[in-house]
């Protein structure tokens, strides 16, 4: 008779309730409007946004169960269209949650697949995701769900959950085990806010070990293998390494950009987070005093994926180094943000007659397009003087700086206004 299989540490250690849940106090301390709802029964659909080993499956459990719901699981590594069907045909007999796990691998038809059914209620549609749903979903997906971020378990998490394994005694049915200061230490370090990495260790690391044994260092490091020198003593918090390799561009450190990168990919194989920021970095932190280096980012990216990482990711090293050198100017994330605010305090202002659009007689007897210059037909391609604001909508949103290319556009923006002042004068 063969012995049937045994499930992992990390899936029998998976808690049923909101008060076994470690971590997210954030979104699920007991003021927390969405604790609230889970533990009513009230659901709404959403997307759970986090690092791996951090709750995302487990919550989606509790969900359904606080609801008395039936739970249909879906991967969108292997699931397509007509398993999606399949769910939704499941889902008209009972009150049902459909989580669907790696939600970003899911194309827009797909996502679009499940939007009738959320519209309608038939579903309580919850998404799992390792990436920005801003970038992987699709906007209406997003607009008939709420993001909840979930962060990485901290330290404490970590050793509650080390705590709670070795108190249960079911590690291969081994009785009191326990854990070294050392071995704790290294196991937190090694998972780096993954609580199912963490068990998966604690596991290995019991292996070799009686009841009733110590589990030390070396048997984490044994466990662990190379794993323990690829995370520092703090283990930083992915997104606190990403915002470190943001300040470290942003602050002109071509050092400190390469060595986050590099830390980056030891904890991910996955660069294209750093890509993302890098092209952000581009717009928001370099803007217009060097245009190239938007182009060199696309490039840089385009590279990987052409050639792959062995010598793409040298590529990404090159943008890096040349975001962190380029002249920085934060003028035009800045005239943007000043735009759209003063456009959404306009919304209702009519557009001037001049720079309407007069396609028909009707239009042209309304005024539209009247009294307009053409700016080709002027001195200079421009025509001094003429307005393009609505009425009483003040503009000198874009002030650029003395730094790289925005030095020449101040000059340029300085003898248009010469333009303006000589035509009001004359």
């Amino acid at each position: 008779m063969t012995t049937p299989p045994v499930a992992p540490l990390a899936e029998r250690m998976r808690p049923h309730t909101l008060d076994s849940y470690v971590g997210q106090q954030h979104i699920l301390a007991k003021d927390q409007p969405l604790f609230r709802a889970i533990e009513q029964g009230e659901l709404h659909s959403c997307i759970l946004w986090g690092p791996p080993g951090t709750g995302k499956t487990t919550l989606a459990d509790i969900m359904a169960q606080y609801a008395n719901a039936q739970l249909i699981k879906l991967s969108a590594i292997d699931a397509g269209v007509k398993d999606i069907r399949l769910a939704l045909v499941q889902a008209q007999q009972y009150a049902t949650v459909v989580f669907v796990d790696e939600v970003h691998r899911f194309n827009k038809a797909q996502q679009d697949a499940f939007l009738p059914a959320i519209e309608s209620g038939l579903i309580t549609f919850i998404g799992a995701t390792t990436e920005n749903p801003s970038f992987s979903c699709n906007n209406a997906l997003l607009s008939r769900t709420r993001v909840y971020v979930l962060e990485a378990l901290t330290e404490q998490d970590i050793r509650t959950v080390l705590i709670h394994a070795l108190q249960t005694d079911i590690i291969l049915s081994k009785q009191s085990l326990s854990l070294s200061e050392s071995a704790s230490d290294a196991i937190v370090h090694v998972a780096n806010g993954d609580a199912r990495k963490a068990l998966m260790c604690l596991e290995l690391a019991s292996v070799s070990k009686q009841s009733g044994s110590v589990i030390e260092f070396v048997d984490v490091q044994a466990a662990a293998g190379s794993a323990i020198p690829s995370f520092d003593k703090d283990g930083d918090h992915y997104y606190d390494m990403l915002s470190a390799f943001h300040k470290s561009v942003r602050g002109s450190s071509s050092d400190g950009a390469l060595y986050w990168f590099a830390r980056f990919l030891q904890a991910s194989t996955d660069p294209t987070p750093i890509m993302r920021r890098l092209l952000a970095i581009a717009s928001e932190d370099i803007g217009l005093a060097d245009p190239k280096a938007l182009s060199l980012c696309l490039d840089a990216w385009d590279t990987y994926h052409r050639v792959g990482a062995a010598e793409g990711e040298r590529a990404i090293a090159q943008a890096c180094v040349y975001c962190a050198l380029a002249p920085k100017s934060n003028a035009l994330y800045t005239a943007f943000k000043q735009a759209k605010l003063t456009a959404k305090e306009s919304a209702n202002t009519p557009v001037p007659f001049h720079l309407r659009n007069a396609p028909t007689a009707l239009a042209k007897q309304q005024k539209h397009g009247e009294g307009y210059r053409y700016a080709h037909n002027e001195p200079n391609a421009y025509s001094a003087g003429q307005t393009y604001l609505p009425d009483g909508v003040k503009g000198d949103f874009y002030q650029p700086n003395d730094r790289g290319l925005e030095k020449k556009l101040s000059q340029k923006i300085a003898y248009l206004e010469h333009l303006d002042t000589k035509r009001k004068s004359s």
